[in-house]
């Protein structure tokens, strides 16, 4: 799925992704990736929900984002509890969805030049 529309004063924008691929700027990366405005963070450690753990978090809540876009592969599958609530308890925001989604979803809240982090899970 290719993703078009460029609004927004971010450095960072996801122009595709594809099961297991996604593509940032023109760079293609084949791996989980934490993606904001202006940072991105490639080969991010889980790479099945199942694997998430507070410690992945780290740089995410270090960027203190209004929201966190945890996008999960190619379905929509939940990370444990503990996680988020590590997110929740810091006043950020999490949003679930398959990658896909979170891709689209991150293009819409970067434009609005929204403090937005994506974090996708890329199974291989």
């Amino acid at each position: 799925m290719k993703l078009t529309q460029e609004y927004g004063s971010g450095t960072y924008r996801i122009r595709s992704y594809e099961p297991g691929k996604v593509r940032i700027n023109d760079e293609l990366i084949e791996s989980s990736v934490v993606v904001t405005p202006d940072l991105l963070i490639r080969d991010w450690a889980p790479q099945h929900p199942s694997q998430l753990t507070v410690a992945d978090l780290v740089a995410i809540i270090d960027y203190k984002p209004e929201v966190v876009l945890l996008g999960t592969g190619t379905s929509q599958r939940f990370p444990e509890r503990a996680v988020l609530r590590e997110l929740l308890g810091r006043g950020i925001g999490v949003e679930v969805m398959d990658s896909a989604a979170a891709c689209r979803t991150y293009n819409i809240l970067m434009a609005e030049d929204r403090r937005v982090a994506a974090a996708l899970i890329l199974e291989q």
